[in-house]
C-alpha cells in the first residue's frame, strides 16, 4: 500500500523527511532528539540497509542484499532506493503511524526525495548543512571512506548547497549538537508538527 497524504483525513500524520551528506550528523541528530521527539509522539523510522551491523551507524536493520530484494518483493517497505552502492528501506509502519495521526521522522535519500514528495505530498523536507571542513574532519573520522571517495562527497555537497530548494528547510549542523536540536524542534513546531 503507498501512503497518499491528499487521500487521507486531516487527522494524518506528517512525514518529517531529514537529508544531508553523508557526515553531516543525521544519525547524531536523530539519536539527541530522540526522547524529546518520543515525549511529543514523533515517531523514527527504522532504517533496513544492505550493510553489516557493525558499520550501519545507526539503530537500522542491517540485511543481505538478498534478503533486501525479499523483503521488497513482498511489499514490506513503504520507500526504497539505492545509494552508494547500497540499498535503503523504510517499512511500511511508517504509513500505519501516518494513517494513526502520528508524525514520523525518517533518515531520507537526497536522490529519493522527488519520489517521497510525489507519495507524501505534505512532507517536510529538512536538510543538515554542515561547514565543509567540519564535515572533512567528520568522514575523516568515521574512517569508512578513502580520501577520494571522501573529496567526491564534499563535491556532491557543495554542488546541491549550490542549488537550493525553497522547499527545503535547512538546518546548520556545523556547531554543537544541543543546538541543532533545538533548532529541529522549533522547526518542527513552526511547520504544524505538535513537539
Amino acid at each position: 500500500m503507498q501512503h497518499d497524504a491528499s487521500s487521507h483525513d486531516k487527522a494524518s500524520g506528517r512525514l518529517i523527511y531529514l537529508i544531508g551528506p553523508s557526515g553531516s550528523g543525521k544519525d547524531s541528530l536523530i539519536e539527541a532528539a530522540r526522547s524529546q521527539l518520543a515525549a511529543a509522539g514523533v515517531e523514527i523510522a527504522r532504517r533496513v540497509i544492505t550493510r553489516s551491523a557493525e558499520a550501519a551507524g545507526e539503530a537500522a536493520l542491517s540485511v543481505t542484499p538478498q534478503r533486501f530484494e525479499a523483503m521488497r518483493a513482498a511489499g514490506e517497505f513503504a520507500m526504497h532506493w539505492q545509494a552508494n552502492g547500497l540499498e535503503y528501506g523504510i517499512p511500511k509502519q511508517v504509513d500505519i503511524w501516518l494513517a494513526q495521526g502520528r508524525s514520523v521522522l525518517v533518515n531520507g535519500s537526497r536522490g529519493y526525495l522527488p519520489e517521497a514528495r510525489r507519495r507524501y505530498p505534505s512532507l517536510l523536507a529538512v536538510r543538515l548543512e554542515v561547514d565543509p571542513a567540519v564535515l572533512r574532519a567528520r568522514l575523516v573520522a568515521r574512517g569508512r571512506e578513502a580520501a577520494q571517495e571522501i573529496d567526491q562527497r564534499l563535491a556532491r555537497s557543495a554542488r546541491l548547497q549550490s542549488c537550493p530548494d525553497p522547499r527545503v528547510h535547512v538546518l546548520d549542523n556545523s556547531g554543537p549538537l544541543a543546538a541543532a536540536v533545538s533548532t529541529l524542534m522549533d522547526l518542527l513546531r513552526q511547520h504544524g508538527v505538535p513537539v
